[in-house]
């Protein structure tokens, strides 16, 4: 019988959506540099997810994972002669069980933090209270306003600056949505001021992944908050296959100082978003790599796709080919409805450009993706901005920078898809 690990983090995902839980990547280390080390490797984290078995030769290792939220866990183990030894990595529970996947990913803080009367964090307004304001006609007080079906001009970047700078001339809901906006209760779970949104590939669900509405979907899908006395325009990755996408309003304080956060339910890529967007793209590219043939091979979730292209792109430092150029060419040419594909296509060939022929089909790449409206991705944005920077002499693209660089001013850089803050309406 051979020696082994056998490793699992301990986090209650029990939720039916997450019965496989979360992959979380980390490293075995033998104590005295002789034995066998696994690096970059995967530890399963979820109550229902079976231990990872890694073989070791006997002796001492130490085992290691970072979380997704940054945090690092470790622990001694002694690997005996013939048989297989348990390591369990703990963390600190979360604030609400439903809340266990936000607290994975960072976005909320731990149990102590939301329990203990002497450090609890108050919310930031007394009055504050997530929904959307004046639009009852509409939406319901305290509620959200979802928007399965925008206008296609909607997200593109000149509508979306006069959105973001109080501009617009009607309300947000009515200047996005094509079709009928719907109002949308929070989840009745945890904590009223870390409020939580879930939705499906079709629209909003419940306490127990039910589908609450049927209406009509666009290629893209918004949700418009407020918060504070602030309102928001988020980027709904839907739909993800299928996996729930979900939404934090955050009354309180975050370990990330986000308000919002967006996260996908996603045991492979979820986690690896998190990695990517706190710049650990070798972590994450760990997990893509884990899950290239399920993403690229029938592109059955161009979203999920474009997840692992930015976190490939963003970790290959070489200019050899690799297997998946050509599917960033499919997502470019697929995909239209997003600009991720053009900017993701525009990144690797201006990174591989030795002429001004190469440089000039990555510079139109660039304009393409700009004009086919503001990224899904946060990273997108900031890329497109590195992009056109690099053309100061080109009068579109410096056009097209000065708008993008505006909305970025108004778009949250450290949350893994695009949210807009909006400035008060101009009276």
């Amino acid at each position: 019988m051979t020696t082994g690990l056998s490793v699992t983090v301990a986090l209650s995902l029990v939720e039916p959506d997450l019965s496989e839980g979360a992959k979380i990547v980390g490293s075995i280390y033998p104590a005295d540099d002789t034995g066998v080390a696994h690096r970059n490797v995967l530890f399963p984290c979820g109550t229902s997810a079976p231990p990872a078995r890694y073989e070791v030769a006997p002796g001492r290792y130490t085992v290691s994972a970072t979380l997704p939220s940054g945090v690092v866990l470790s622990r001694d183990a002694e690997a005996h002669e013939g048989s297989d030894t348990p390591v369990t990595l703990r963390m600190a529970p979360s604030p609400f069980e439903s809340h266990s996947w936000q607290y994975l990913m960072g976005n909320i803080e731990s149990y102590g933090a939301y329990h203990d009367d002497s450090t609890v964090p108050v919310p930031r307004s007394q009055g504050s209270r997530s929904g959307v304001r004046d639009w009852d006609s509409i939406v319901e007080p305290g509620h959200a306003a979802w928007i399965g079906d925008p206008e296609p001009a909607g997200w593109h970047f000149a509508p979306m600056l006069d959105l973001a700078d109080g501009r617009a001339e009607r309300q947000v809901v009515f200047e996005l949505a094509r079709s009928e906006p719907h109002s949308v209760p929070h989840l009745a779970l945890g904590d009223e001021a870390a409020r939580l949104y879930r939705f499906g590939a079709h629209g909003p669900l419940d306490e127990d992944g039910s589908a609450t509405l049927a209406g009509p979907t666009g290629p893209r899908q918004f949700l418009v908050v407020a918060l504070a006395g602030s309102e928001y325009v988020v980027t709904l990755p839907a739909p993800w296959g299928s996996a729930q996408i979900e939404v934090m309003v955050n009354e309180r304080q975050s370990p990330t100082g986000s308000a919002i956060s967006v996260s996908v339910r996603d045991s492979l890529v979820g986690p690896a978003l998190g990695y990517m967007t706190r710049g650990a793209f070798d972590a994450a590219a760990t997990l893509v790599r884990d899950a290239e043939n399920l993403l690229y091979g029938k592109m059955e979730n161009p979203l999920a796709a474009v997840a692992g292209a930015y976190v490939l792109v963003g970790s290959e430092l070489t200019e050899q080919p690799q297997r998946w150029d050509p599917w960033l060419d499919h997502l470019r040419r697929e995909f239209d409805w997003m600009s991720d594909g053009s900017l993701l296509w525009a990144m690797r060939h201006l990174r591989r450009a030795h002429s001004e022929t190469e440089r000039s089909a990555a510079r139109d790449a660039l304009v393409e993706a700009f004009d086919r409206g503001v990224p899904v991705f946060t990273l997108g944005l900031s890329r497109l901005i590195h992009g056109l920077s690099e053309f100061p002499d080109d009068a579109e693209c410096a056009r097209r920078l000065d708008q993008a660089r505006r909305l970025s001013y108004r778009v949250d850089m450290r949350e893994p898809f695009v949210i807009v803050a909006l400035r008060g309406r101009q009276q």
